[in-house]
């Protein structure tokens, strides 16, 4: 698959797993540089928004947009992926003042090569979401073919609202 930034067109490094796959084994290591395997996302249905860097102006508004969304689905998980540093990770929620937010790094590409995301042109992965089932099976898959543009907020939470019950505060 191909995505464009800022109109340039960039190869991922694989095959994007499908809707009704099994969420591909990985690792990515979490804010306390815990390890964190598929195995670990498992169990509870899982909002995954995954972006470029998280130090830029779309990805912050993706991951503020979703972290967001979170309170709203007690029943459901969400996590941000990038492949930035913990340190970077741990900087931009400092500079943003964002607490509870559940951000992965995936500085080893791990999971960029496993999900086919990783483009190697650019270094990192390509702007995605995707919602697994608690049996880690892949529900939904948006991936932005223009990486400047946001994703489809309301196509993603709508899918993800056919696996839990929303919870209005």
């Amino acid at each position: 698959m191909e995505v464009t930034r800022l109109g340039d067109t960039f190869s991922l490094s694989g095959t994007l797993p499908a809707v009704g796959d099994q969420l591909p084994k990985f690792k990515v290591f979490d804010q306390d540089n815990n390890k964190v395997k598929t195995a670990n996302l498992v169990g509870k249905v899982t909002l995954i928004s995954v972006v470029p860097d998280l130090d830029t102006p779309v990805c912050t508004i993706q991951t503020r947009k979703f972290t967001q969304q979170a309170d709203h689905y007690p029943d459901a998980r969400f996590a941000t992926i990038s492949n930035n540093s913990i340190a970077e990770q741990t900087g931009w929620c400092a500079a943003q003042g964002v607490e509870n937010v559940d951000l992965l790094s995936d500085e080893e590409l791990s999971f960029g090569y496993e999900m086919g995301l990783y483009v190697p042109n650019l270094g990192n992965l390509a702007r995605s979401i995707w919602i697994i089932d608690d049996s880690g099976k892949i529900v939904y898959r948006q991936i932005v073919k223009e990486q400047t543009d946001e994703p489809d907020y309301l196509a993603a939470i709508d899918a993800l609202e056919k696996l839990v019950a929303r919870v209005d505060l």
